[in-house]
């Protein structure tokens, strides 16, 4: 799939659900990639990458434009948040208590984060329980940090209408959490085979990078 193959895609699921396509955010993950196949897409309009490697995205910030969006979307070690905090714009995977006054600690106020809900109770998973998404939610909020909203990776399925249910329950979880907090109002969940679906469920973020790279000159 082409990057406009793939914007295609997400408006028509969102028209699907009946909500306007503008409502759901393509983030680009370009783990991986080289600077020249982002800078490829910079000039088709993408402005929205992801990285989930601290040394990969202090390397490619700065050798690509100032006006890219970078999002953290991988589990982060606490002594790789003074490379990653300076340079998102979101931090996709806040996921546990102790990374809190990691990203905090820092000059001015830290990027803003999502709470990585691992639905599905997988252990193996990073992020927390469904019961306990709003209690890790405050805890970062008190201590200074816009919570943005939720994020999720569900578990492997055979075919993306079974992730289906997956993200509904991560639907379902943000109302919960917007009763208390209603800002946050983000929902990054869906990627290259399962997206259209998680659009349809309520997503506003998807994390797309496979299907869009694949298509790439070499």
């Amino acid at each position: 799939m082409s990057l406009q193959s793939v914007r295609a895609r997400i408006a028509g699921a969102a028209e699907r659900a009946g909500r306007s396509p503008d409502s759901v955010r393509l983030v680009v993950v370009s783990k991986g990639q080289t600077p020249a196949a982002i800078r490829n897409l910079y000039d088709q309009g993408q402005r929205d990458f992801g990285e989930n490697r601290a040394q990969e995205l202090a390397v490619k910030v700065d050798q690509l434009p100032g006006d890219i969006v970078w999002h953290f979307v991988g589990p982060l070690q606490t002594n790789k948040v003074r490379i990653v905090r300076p340079a998102v714009a979101l931090l996709h995977s806040l996921d546990r208590e102790d990374l809190i006054p990691a990203w905090v600690k820092g000059s001015g106020a830290p990027p803003p984060a999502l709470i990585q809900v691992r639905i599905g109770g997988e252990a193996q998973k990073h992020g927390v329980n469904p019961e306990e998404a709003l209690a890790l939610c405050e805890r970062a909020r008190a201590a200074g940090i816009d919570v943005a909203g939720l994020m999720t990776i569900p578990p492997l399925v055979v075919g993306p209408e079974e992730a289906r249910p997956f993200f509904e329950e991560l639907v379902a979880v943000s109302h919960e959490v917007q009763q208390t907090i209603p800002t946050a109002k983000e929902i990054s969940m869906g990627m290259t085979d399962d997206f259209e679906v998680a659009v349809e469920a309520g997503a506003t973020i998807v994390r797309i990078g496979r299907a869009i790279f694949a298509e790439l000159p070499k």
